[in-house]
């Protein structure tokens, strides 16, 4: 077969299935406690907000990824702020950071001199296969930090997720874990956003939680099949992309539809 042919001989194929893995499963974990908190369109605003970063970088001529996680980082930190002291309504503070992100980065990407509309096509939409080493390095080390956390406080987690009132009460730390998940929020859509892009990255980290939610309401079943669902989706579309000549984040959005749609049908098809 072509794909497990230059697979092994290609580095940047390799790096793309690294990433496609390592991608779905933090993706995965950290959709978990999104959707279990009901922070979809929070996930979606920081997502877009970090467009400012983006711009604003590149404007700058420095690393547009940090730049990114530098604004992600003080935007999910600065809703859940505003949103803990009643300062401003979450959807409302969430709707100006995303607007505002948008038009910064717009604005700064205008501004900066040799500008083509093509210089954020991979920041907009993805590029998987121009991932280098270094990318697929921070992705893993961000991946393991999932994963040891969700091993050793999935229990916390879970009940700030479902009930911050019973977790206080329970004498958890709701602050900490709060800033501490809006920051790991924030790190796992920027490090994301090669691989699927602002538009398309909130269905990597709702749809496959929302697959195995729809079998099953245990937290921690999601958190553990929620990532394998992930990984089979990204290779899946990986491979199709590949076979079919389509962008990637495209073959992967609706190689999980089509997983979304077959699980509803078959839960409908049991009642």
């Amino acid at each position: 077969m072509d794909f497990i042919g230059d697979l092994i001989q290609y580095d940047y194929l390799r790096n793309a299935c690294w990433a496609a893995i390592l991608s779905g499963i933090s993706c995965a974990l950290a959709g978990t406690y999104i959707v279990a908190r009901r922070m979809v369109f929070l996930a979606g605003g920081i997502t877009h907000a970090s467009f400012g970063g983006l711009g604003i970088a590149f404007y700058a001529g420095t690393n547009p990824i940090l730049g990114a996680l530098l604004f992600a980082l003080g935007a999910s930190l600065g809703i859940e702020w505003a949103s803990e002291r009643a300062k401003i309504r979450q959807d409302s503070a969430i709707g100006i950071i995303w607007s505002v992100g948008m038009a910064l980065g717009a604005l700064c990407m205008s501004l900066r001199p040799g500008y083509t509309s093509g210089d954020m096509t991979a920041y907009l939409f993805g590029s998987i296969i121009t991932l280098t080493q270094g990318d697929i390095i921070a992705l893993a080390l961000l991946t393991l930090l999932l994963i040891v956390g969700a091993a050793l406080w999935i229990r916390p987690v879970m009940y700030v997720a479902f009930d911050r009132s019973f977790a206080q009460s329970r004498g958890i730390a709701v602050r900490t874990v709060s800033y501490l998940m809006a920051a790991l929020m924030a790190l796992t859509i920027v490090l994301s956003i090669r691989i699927m892009g602002i538009v398309l990255l909130i269905a990597l980290i709702t749809m496959p939680v929302v697959i195995v939610n729809t079998l099953t309401r245990s937290y921690r079943r999601i958190a553990l099949f929620a990532p394998m669902v992930a990984v089979a989706g990204n290779l899946t579309g990986l491979f199709l992309s590949y076979e079919w000549e389509v962008p990637p984040g495209a073959a992967i959005i609706f190689t999980l539809t089509i997983g979304l749609i077959a699980v509803k049908l078959l839960t409908l098809s049991r009642k």
